[in-house]
């Protein structure tokens, strides 16, 4: 038996779709782009879409929108306020914009970054100077207070934006988290809530931000029509062909990148949109099934804190007793027995030798971070698991930690 993290089965459904873009000639953006845009974009509930080729690239594209915007213009190495206890990504595209990531600590139940955090740092001259935004992440599904993040963004005059990379569908005051910010930043990676394999997403009501990012993903060209209408003899953007010979394909006002996506991507997304709310409640239901029957191992276990609205990313867990056994000969034991596990990313200035530069200042200073990332680790919940694997795992728990 082999439990996966997660889990991406390709049926039917995604077999036709995937046909259908074979069929159709063109591989490239076109049709189910535009169409997986429309549609997630109405999901989440904003105005605007663009599809990118990862959560990475939609994060990186986000933030150097903000450096080209009329409103806000972010100067290079602004600092973003965000969690030390992520997927890695986070951070990177904040340093490949230009940008300083600038951490505060989290709560040790939901791992996401809280208010009071912000606050404390906001307060303490040495760390808030150049301070311009404010970067939640909404980690394995857990929405941030967002409420309170933005009032208190709005106090300071900085921006909030988000990484909901893991909490596709996750609702918050009764909207779905991606909507609460200027921009907000999704991955469909293979183990994610929302699966598409490699595609990423940035959601907003900015129309400027919408723009910047269409030009951006592209090589910053100044194209930024949803349908090209060269074909037609016409181009909106110059005007009559025949009266102007530019292409607006290969003029560039801005430096970008080649964040574009295959229509493979779109289509498989579209798919998984249609069965979004079963995807989650199964979620849901395994997270709430496997709390129930380890709930006998609290005093060695954390186990993930429920709540119907959160839509799951994995299960989490946390050591609590460490002399009883370390995470590594658990997730050792674990995996003999078939049961893959992955860790809770690590703290990031402390605990990833990509920013071991920024160690010794953090020492200390994010102990919540720090425990979690040499504590915690998480399991599969996703909705192709059957209660045979599920009870196969508790199984496994009991006799591990006996």
């Amino acid at each position: 038996m082999r439990i996966r993290v997660g889990d991406f089965r390709l049926g039917n459904e995604e077999k036709k779709a995937i046909q259908e873009v074979i069929d159709s000639g063109r591989i490239s953006e076109g049709r189910k782009t535009r169409e997986f845009e429309e549609e997630f974009a109405k999901y989440i509930g904003t105005k605007y879409c663009v599809a990118l080729n990862s959560g990475t690239s939609a994060l990186i594209a986000g933030l150097f929108a903000l450096r080209h915007h009329s409103k806000f213009k972010i100067e290079v190495l602004s600092k973003v306020i965000t969690s030390p206890l992520t997927y890695v990504a986070t951070s990177n595209a904040i340093v490949l914009s230009g940008l300083e990531p600038t951490f505060v600590d989290i709560d040790r139940q939901t791992f996401i970054i809280t208010p009071e955090n912000i606050k404390s740092l906001l307060f303490d001259r040495r760390w808030s100077k150049g301070v311009k935004i404010i970067l939640p992440v909404h980690l394995i599904g857990y929405p941030c207070n967002m409420n309170a993040i933005n009032k208190i963004a709005q106090e300071n005059n900085l921006i909030t934006v988000e990484d909901s990379a893991q909490a596709h569908g996750t609702l918050y005051d009764g909207k779905k988290t991606g909507s609460l910010s200027l921009f907000a930043i999704f991955s469909f990676y293979i183990a994610h809530n929302i699966q598409a394999g490699e595609l990423g997403a940035l959601t907003t009501n900015d129309a400027e931000i919408f723009k910047l990012v269409k030009s951006i993903k592209a090589n910053g060209r100044i194209c930024d029509c949803a349908v090209c209408r060269r074909n037609e003899g016409e181009c909106p953007r110059m005007g009559k062909l025949d009266d102007d010979d530019s292409d607006p394909r290969f003029t560039h006002n801005l430096i970008g990148f080649n964040f574009k996506i295959l229509e493979f991507q779109a289509a498989l997304g579209l798919i998984q949109l249609k069965k979004v709310d079963w995807i989650i409640e199964k979620r849901s239901e395994n997270v709430k099934y496997l709390n129930q029957h380890l709930s006998n191992f609290a005093d060695i276990l954390q186990t993930p804190v429920y709540k119907p609205e959160v839509s799951y990313l994995a299960y989490p867990l946390v050591l609590n007793n460490r002399k009883r056994i370390n995470r590594n000969k658990l997730r050792i034991e674990l995996e003999k027995r078939g049961i893959e596990t992955r860790p809770l990313f690590g703290c990031i200035p402390t605990q990833q030798p990509a920013y071991h530069h920024l160690k010794k200042i953090y020492q200390n200073r994010l102990p919540n971070a720090d425990y979690i990332g040499a504590n915690g680790f998480y399991i599969g919940c996703h909705q192709y698991l059957t209660k045979e694997d599920l009870d196969y795992i508790i199984k496994s728990f009991r006799e591990i930690l006996k």
